[in-house]
């Protein structure tokens, strides 16, 4: 596209409504709530995923002078069946952006699809027009239509279901749109080396959410290059999640499909089966096919960040997990149950891999459901267990130990701190975390600390992760072509079975 086609669609967008709330003889700061930055300085996002998290997200987007959201799309047309951590958090959200506490008032339970996503967009955008109206955001149900419909989105942020993500970041820089995605990037490890490797060819800027600056992990660095651990021998790293139900059986019964829902598109790449409410909304991630599990949820905002810091670059050679076993009543005799569907309630996994650039050969460690590592004795002396969530590097001379995402580091026991200049002691809560740095980065036409481009050693690892659970034995990789070397069977779990036409 042109500079002279983005120009005119920036500052015209097809609608009789918009234009006339454009105009160029309105004053910018009162043009359908944009701020005072131009619609031709804004670049324009269209948000696919309009579930719980896409629409608690969506506020930031609003609000943010420098976006203008032009279309939402999902597979549902409107349900008010959502299930969420609170009855009423993303509706007070709402309601405080948009300055209305009417805001869903006759909903009789947690609403969401493309619908809902609409309306708030432009209600957001009419109360700060001229005219109070503001029918510039388009609705779709399929991700492809958008694509083959709207022409200059600068930005697509995809807010779906892990198993998806892919198929739309393909389609996106297929069409010369920059991609922001939730995690992870693929919850299949050559899915995610294709994206990433799209990104490469394509030069779209791309941004995977869960990268965050974290001055901590640079803190860590100092102390580890000063010596004070010695040679890194360990990363652990544990979560108290699931906090969603999790089960260990594909459902039997079969409910009918929700009207205006597209369980079909929702499916995408996936293999025909019949619709369940126990594999959408946000319990999707518990199922091997759906999600990635606790550690695809969670491992990319610890992992991804502390990766990028450390300069750890290259793949697991190896991967080994144990998850939590399932028994059940039959006929007053309990049986095992062979869960080959869904993630544990809790598991542990290990990585070993290969000496980097600047560290030797470590081994990672994740736990989750109530899992963690027992209080090493630097915390005994101190009278301390391992707290719910952390994260702790185990050096051949020392430890370090932080929360989940290492807030608050500190070298245990903590009398060493008492020998520590009081600049590296970090509250984490006071420090000023940029989110939206991949705006800036469209606008510059650059890569940002979380591109794609920067992120297959996380998305091979947590992906291995996956697959050592399945595999129910330790696997072995070989990250050049990828492949497991030790069990042949384990391949299978690097892609999947693809419906046709959705192949990727």
């Amino acid at each position: 596209m042109s500079s002279k086609d983005k120009l005119n669609r920036r500052e015209f967008i097809g609608t009789a409504a918009t234009i006339a709330a454009s105009f160029s003889i309105v004053p910018s700061n009162v043009i359908a709530g944009l701020g005072k930055v131009p619609p031709s300085d804004q670049i324009t996002v269209a948000n696919i995923g309009c579930g719980t998290q896409g629409l608690r997200e969506m506020g930031g987007l609003l609000l943010n002078p420098n976006i203008r959201v032009v279309s939402v799309c999902d597979s549902n047309k409107y349900t008010e069946d959502y299930i969420d951590w609170s009855p009423y958090g993303i509706r007070n959200d709402i309601r405080e952006v948009l300055g209305d506490d009417t805001w869903w008032k006759n909903a009789k339970g947690i609403p969401g699809g493309r619908d809902v996503g609409q309306a708030y967009v432009e209600k957001y955008y009419a109360k700060n027009s001229s005219s109070g109206t503001y029918k510039g955001c388009t609705s779709y149900e399929d991700f492809r239509e958008l694509f083959a419909k709207e022409k200059g989105i600068d930005v697509v942020k995809i807010m779906t279901p892990d198993h998806t993500h892919a198929s739309i970041a393909i389609a996106a820089m297929n069409n010369g749109v920059n991609v922001v995605t939730h995690k992870p990037i693929s919850n299949r490890l050559i899915e995610g080396r294709k994206v990433i490797e799209k990104a490469k060819s394509s030069g779209a800027v791309t941004h995977l959410l869960a990268w965050s600056d974290r001055p901590e992990y640079r803190q860590i660095k100092a102390w580890m290059d000063e010596g004070l651990i010695g040679d890194l021998k360990e990363i652990h790293n544990w979560s108290y999640r699931p906090v969603w139900q999790q089960w260990t059986k594909r459902p039997t019964d079969t409910p009918p499909i929700p009207k205006g829902f597209n369980w079909d598109l929702w499916l995408g790449p996936v293999p025909d089966m019949n619709y369940h409410p126990n594999y959408t909304n946000n319990v999707f991630r518990g199922w091997y096919e759906f999600g990635g599990g606790s550690i695809a949820d969670m491992g990319h905002y610890s992992l991804f960040p502390l990766f990028e810091t450390l300069g750890i670059n290259q793949s697991p050679i190896a991967a080994k997990a144990f998850g939590t076993t399932t028994r059940e009543e039959v006929d007053h005799v309990y049986q095992w149950v062979e869960n080959d569907v869904a993630f544990p309630a809790s598991c542990m996994i290990k990585w070993s891999f290969p000496k980097q650039a600047s560290l030797p050969e470590f081994d990672l460690f994740w736990y989750d459901g109530g899992m963690k590592p027992f209080a090493p004795e630097e915390l005994e002396i101190d009278g301390k267990d391992t707290p719910e969530e952390g994260l702790m590097l185990v050096g051949t001379k020392g430890k370090i130990l932080g929360g989940f995402r290492g807030e608050n580091p500190v070298l245990i026991p903590e009398s060493k701190m008492k020998e520590r200049p009081s600049s590296e002691i970090i509250n984490s809560r006071e420090v000023d975390r940029k989110t939206d740095m991949w705006v800036d980065a469209v606008k510059a036409k650059q890569q940002t600390p979380g591109s794609f481009i920067r992120a297959q050693t996380i998305t091979d690892t947590i992906n291995l992760g996956a697959i050592a659970l399945r595999a129910k034995k330790r696997v072995e990789f070989d990250a050049s072509i990828p492949k497991i070397t030790n069990d042949e069977s384990a391949n299978n779990f690097l892609s999947r079975e693809y419906r046709k036409g959705w192949e990727i």
